[in-house]
């Protein structure tokens, strides 16, 4: 068990399964204390019951701002204070561009980018009351950059916004030390992605195991990243070694894209 993160406290938002799951335990694993949210509480306690260090967890739901002004305060109440923001909370669904409705777009956009930006300007408001050089993670896509794979327009318009925000937060919290950075997921072993793949073999009449094996959904490196790869990264941002690194957007996709 690493300790680069011993005496840090973080917030991860949708912990409960995938890429969050795994974003928490590894910030764990590396000392962190954690408060694991999650919109389905059951999950979050299970993902908080396996880390051996301080834990708490709740049922959060980050289109709620409500909630999300709650979950930062009990972070507060708990363990007075708040070092590392983990923005990973996110939905999806695989959608044609004709088929996107108001609904859709409106549910997307209210999780991933109004949720992130909340919770990053709350979190941030903490951390520069408290004279705290934070850190502020916001989970992004290769989606956001363009790639045609992407499970729908909404979707894609939605993690563009992560990314741009991003860039701007790091720029104007820069001056009070809190660094913001963004981790793009190309295609990850989650069962997000099994249900979006799952959609798209209907679409097309397929079987799923044609979607996976795709020329156009095949990375150089031949494979998927998987949650934990996800979770190296954004554990290196928040640490040490990453002390200079902000503003930026970083792909970990097995070279789906290059930019």
């Amino acid at each position: 068990m690493s300790t680069q993160l011993k005496g840090k406290v973080a917030i991860v938002t949708g912990a409960g399964q995938g890429i969050g799951k795994a974003i928490a335990l590894d910030l764990a694993s590396n000392g962190a204390t954690v408060l694991v949210t999650d919109l389905d509480y059951k999950s979050a306690q299970q993902t908080s019951a396996l880390i051996s260090t301080n834990s708490e967890c709740m049922q959060v739901d980050v289109a709620n701002l409500d909630q999300v002004q709650k979950m930062i305060d009990t972070c507060l109440q708990k363990f007075s204070k708040l070092d590392i923001l983990i923005n990973n909370a996110g939905v999806t669904r695989f959608i044609d561009i004709m088929g996107v409705t108001v609904e859709d777009w409106d549910l997307i956009h209210s999780v991933n980018a109004k949720g992130t930006f909340f919770a990053m300007q709350f979190a941030a408001k903490q951390m520069i009351e408290a004279k705290i050089s934070g850190n502020i993670i916001n989970i992004a896509s290769i989606a956001g950059k363009g790639w045609h794979g992407s499970s729908n327009a909404a979707y894609a318009a939605s993690k563009g916004a992560i990314i741009a925000m991003t860039t701007l937060a790091a720029q104007q919290l820069g001056p009070y030390g809190i660094r913001v950075n963004a981790v793009c997921p190309g295609t990850t072993q989650t069962g997000l992605l099994d249900r979006i793949i799952d959609s798209i073999a209907e679409s097309q009449g397929v079987k799923s195991s044609e979607v996976r094996k795709s020329p156009s959904r095949t990375s150089p490196t031949g494979r998927d990243s998987t949650p934990e790869d996800i979770a190296s990264m954004v554990t290196f941002l928040v640490g040490p070694g990453a002390s200079n690194i902000t503003g930026q957007a970083i792909n970990v996709d097995g070279g789906l894209i290059s930019h």
